[in-house]
């Protein structure tokens, strides 16, 4: 019997460890273990989702989508995220 294959993003995942000024959740997960606060690779992606999720629902309550959760996990919208962010900074 094989493995299931588990979610499969109808668009992709989001890599943006390619981009040289991110990182990627393992990075992530190193720098927050050395600060002290235990971590790995999968909390990181977690807690990045749930954040990603905070800032979904008002989004689906001016534009009228209906999963907050699905929105957060779209490499597309994190994407937009991220140019909102760095344009901040």
């Amino acid at each position: 019997m094989s493995m299931p294959k588990g979610y499969k993003s109808k668009f992709g995942y989001a890599t943006v460890s390619d981009d040289k000024a991110c990182l990627g959740y393992r990075e992530i997960a190193e720098v927050m273990s050395d600060s002290g606060d235990k971590m790995n690779h999968s909390t990181a992606r977690n807690v990045f989702l749930r954040a990603m999720e905070k800032i979904a629902r008002p989004v689906c309550n001016v534009y009228g989508g209906d999963n907050p959760k699905e929105i957060a996990q779209d490499p597309r919208f994190q994407e937009c995220v991220q140019e909102v962010v760095s344009g901040i900074f």
